[in-house]
Parts: C-alpha cells; structure tokens; sequence
C-alpha cells in the first residue's frame, strides 16, 4: 500500500474507473434504524442489562426512530441519552420528541428520533394534526415528522415519517399515512421522504384481500425496502414482518446501498436468550444504510490524518461485492 500525499498515476486511474462503473460508496455509510422499544420507561430504565443491549442497538445508527416510548416521568429517555454519550464517546447524541399521543388518557406513547450530532442535524418537525377532512382521527398516534440534514449522505437532505398503528386498524391507518406523505411532500417541497417504523404490515392485522385497498403499496413510486417473509419479530413462535422501511422514489431508492434492508437480529448478535431479548424488546429493530459521497469510500478527509491509497485488491473487492449485492435486489 502507497502511503504520502502523491498517489501512482496507475492506481489512481484504475480507482477512477472502478468508481464510475460500480458506483463504490462509503464504507462508514448511513444508517437510519427504526425500533420498537416495547414499553419503554422508567421500569425498563432501571434494568442495566437492558438499558447496556438498548445502548449498543441505538449507537450503531446515525438517526433511529424509537416507539413505544412511554417515559411519563420524563427520566427514562434522558437516561438514554446520557448512557449512549459515555458509550459511544466517537460521537454525541440528541433526541427529538413528539408529544405523548393517544386516544386513551392511561395509554400514551411518544416517537422519538434519536441522532448523532455530528452526521445529521434536524432541521424541521412537524406534528401531524390528523383532521383531515372526512376522516378527522384516523390515527391512533398522528405521525411527527422531522426533517434531517445529512451532508455526507448522496441523498443530503431528507424527511422521515414514523408510524406505529393500532393493530386492530392497521389498513385504515397504512392508507391514511399516503395522505401524511402528500401533505408533507407539498408542505417541504421535497421527494426525498422515508416512512418507517412498527406498521403491523403483516400476519392477522393486514389481510392480503385488503392490500389493494391501501395506497401506500399500491403506489408504484414507494418502495418497501423490507420484503414480505421477513420476520422483524424477536419470539421463536412468531414469523411477522411487523416492522417496515418505505422510500418514497426513484431518487431516494438510488441513494441506498443496495439489499442493506433488513432486521437486525440483537439475539444473535449479542448471543442472548429469548427471554433476555424479549427483555429489550419483542421487535427487532429495522435498519437501511444510505451511500455517503463516493471519494469518501478511499479517500480520507483533511481531518483525518490519514493518506492511504487503497490497493487494488480492496477496490476490486468492493467492486464485485457491490456488483453482487445489486444482482440479487429484492
């Protein structure tokens, strides 16, 4: 490997190329995770097991959407917050909040988007009102809107729509939702939207009889990045795809690494039993990666102190494992 400030004519040409033909990004792509926390409160805050598994889950996303967040004593997300600064010291947190929404007085719950500072910053938020006309309270918990800057991503600005449904009215509540992406669309003159989050998009709460009658699949401009068969849900004894990614068009869908997709298995990857998963949660969380700037996949930034050249192999490499992720896209 070449190291110094110049780089061999040969080599430079031959990155050069590479990158135009497989389109080679950022190998610290984006990653924006949607999880549903289960209950999350002061109870949950005090168990250390869960709060340390809940701290490694969260601080490998650069924005990550929780649900079923109900810390009514306003402690339990600060926690949070603080847990995951003195873990990860390579980055800070924030969070920003919706208000606590439900139809019940006892049963509430908050979004809330948990982000790194230093990749993404927020830029706008938006609580959905849910009056509209017609159908005035079609939501159990009105989506809240935010929208991100993230420069280093190809995609650099985008908006992200969450939504938990009640699952006794997840068709009604998934057809509403295309009406919150076109007021949103209108409202921030953008195409760049993600909606994401605990849909119940599957099993006994979405009939497949009843998927023709929800715009947001039958749009052929929205891609759901998370296929069907896809179990999002942590019990041996269910097989759901609960939980989705959806992004709405062809340049947003360009701007995502190519079958990143996909649930992530904390069980397994942490090598818990069921019963210390279902601990954190019975969901696992969803995550997809957007591509960063293409010179960021070999080159280092004035800040880092680094000034490697790539060896071929490495790029080749990138190259056919890009190559092969694209030929087998759902």
């Amino acid at each position: 490997m070449t190291t110094g400030g110049a780089m061999k004519p040969s080599i430079l040409l031959l990155i050069s190329f590479l990158l135009g033909v497989c389109g080679v990004q950022g190998a610290s792509d984006f990653r924006v995770c949607a999880f549903n926390l289960h209950h999350f409160g002061d109870s949950k805050a005090k168990k250390n097991d869960v709060m340390q598994t809940l701290v490694r889950i969260i601080s490998r996303c650069d924005v990550c959407l929780l649900q079923e967040v109900r810390d009514n004593k306003g402690k339990a997300l600060p926690q949070l917050i603080d847990r995951l600064d003195r873990y990860d010291t390579a980055h800070q947190y924030k969070a920003v909040a919706s208000e606590r929404l439900g139809r019940s007085d006892t049963y509430q719950e908050q979004y809330v988007f948990v982000y790194r500072t230093d990749t993404v910053t927020v830029t706008g938020q938006y609580q959905y009102p849910d009056n509209r006309p017609g159908d005035v309270d079609a939501f159990s918990r009105e989506p809240f809107v935010v929208r991100f800057r993230a420069p280093k991503t190809a995609i650099r600005e985008f908006v992200l729509i969450p939504q938990h449904t009640t699952p006794t009215n997840t068709t009604k509540e998934l057809d509403a939702l295309y009406d919150v992406l076109q007021h949103v669309k209108n409202m921030w003159k953008t195409e760049n939207v993600m909606l994401l989050g605990d849909f119940n998009a599957d099993c006994g709460y979405l009939a497949k009889k009843n998927r023709k009658n929800v715009r947001l699949i039958t749009d052929q401009n929205l891609y759901w990045l998370i296929s069907d068969n896809t179990d999002t849900t942590v019990r041996s004894s269910t097989s759901c795809t609960y939980d989705r990614i959806v992004c709405n068009g062809e340049k947003f869908f360009s701007a995502i690494v190519p079958s990143s997709a996909k649930p992530f298995n904390f069980q397994v990857e942490y090598k818990l039993t069921e019963e210390q998963a279902l601990e954190v949660s019975d969901h696992y969380p969803v995550e997809v990666l957007l591509r960063t700037d293409k010179s960021r996949a070999f080159f280092s930034d004035g800040n880092s102190g680094s000034k490697e050249t790539p060896s071929t192999d490495i790029v080749l490499l990138t190259c056919l494992e890009l190559l092969t992720r694209r030929n087998h896209m759902n």
